[in-house]
C-alpha cells in the first residue's frame, strides 16, 4: 500500500500527482495509513478521505502547495 491518494488529468494515463499523503505511512496530519475511500466535495474544493488503519477522516484541499490535510472525525 502507498498511502497516498493520486491524480491523473483526463487523458494523461502516466503522469499522475499526489494530492494527498505520500509522505510514508503514519499518523501525523501530512500522513495517510491505509486510505480506502475518497469523496470530492466541490463546494470546499477538498477531497475527503477515510483513513482506515487511522480511524479517522481528513479532509485535504485540492488547492496546490496543500502539504497536510485536518481531521474531521
Amino acid at each position: 500500500m502507498n498511502h497516498r491518494i493520486r491524480q491523473w488529468n483526463n487523458g494523461d494515463t502516466k503522469n499522475g500527482e499526489v494530492v494527498a499523503g505520500g509522505n510514508g505511512h503514519g499518523n501525523g496530519l501530512h500522513q495517510l495509513n491505509g486510505p480506502i475511500d475518497v469523496l470530492i466535495d466541490k463546494e470546499t474544493d477538498s477531497l475527503i478521505i477515510c483513513d482506515y488503519r487511522n480511524r479517522r477522516v481528513v479532509r485535504w484541499s485540492r488547492r496546490s502547495g496543500t502539504r497536510q490535510g485536518e481531521i474531521l472525525i
